[in-house]
């Protein structure tokens, strides 16, 4: 009896110990028990990406895609750019289709890759100062356009956009 006592306890104070720690946000530190996350941002503007392909209404799901990433994700609200701490900016430079296989004896494409590729800047409103900028940061998304499965390249699309917002919201804090 005592001994399961003991054991329940125990348990119960590991999960606690796991349930209370994460990420610090100096990688030199290890575990912490705060944000990973600047305590100076509170809020944040995503203005509608821009577009220099001919992927029409991408840019509409993407920015649509890292809003909803960053209120699951961070503790920060978006607002609108005049009452914004800070802005993220992009543009969806390019949308590339690879083949990745074809039927052997045929030729006929199997499976297709579709590649986003966006350039992004994250800047303090207050200061100016740039706070993440990348170029060429892209996500890749497949699809079966082949007979019998015959997937549109929309499946493709929508993987590439959720990887980017997860990726574009993963490296504003990045850099703290």
């Amino acid at each position: 009896m005592i001994a399961a006592l003991r054991s329940i306890g125990t348990a119960l104070l590991a999960l606690v110990g796991v349930l209370a720690i994460g990420c610090a946000s100096n990688p030199g530190e290890g575990y912490a028990f705060s944000w990973t996350h600047s305590d100076d941002v509170r809020s944040i503007a995503v203005p509608m990406f821009d577009n220099t392909t001919f992927a029409t209404g991408v840019e509409f799901d993407l920015t649509e895609a890292i809003i909803s990433e960053i209120q699951r994700s961070t503790p920060w609200v978006v607002v609108a750019p005049d009452r914004a701490d800070t802005t993220l900016d992009g543009v969806l430079a390019s949308e590339s289709v690879t083949n990745l296989s074809t039927t052997p004896g045929v030729g006929l494409v199997q499976e297709n890759a579709l590649t986003l590729s966006v350039d992004f800047t994250w800047r303090d409103n207050r200061s100016g100062e740039v706070l993440v900028s990348r170029r060429s940061f892209s996500a890749t998304g497949a699809y079966a356009p082949a007979r019998g499965t015959g997937e549109r390249r929309e499946i493709a699309q929508r993987q590439a956009i959720r990887e980017l917002a997860r990726d574009i919201v993963a490296e504003l804090r990045a850099d703290w």
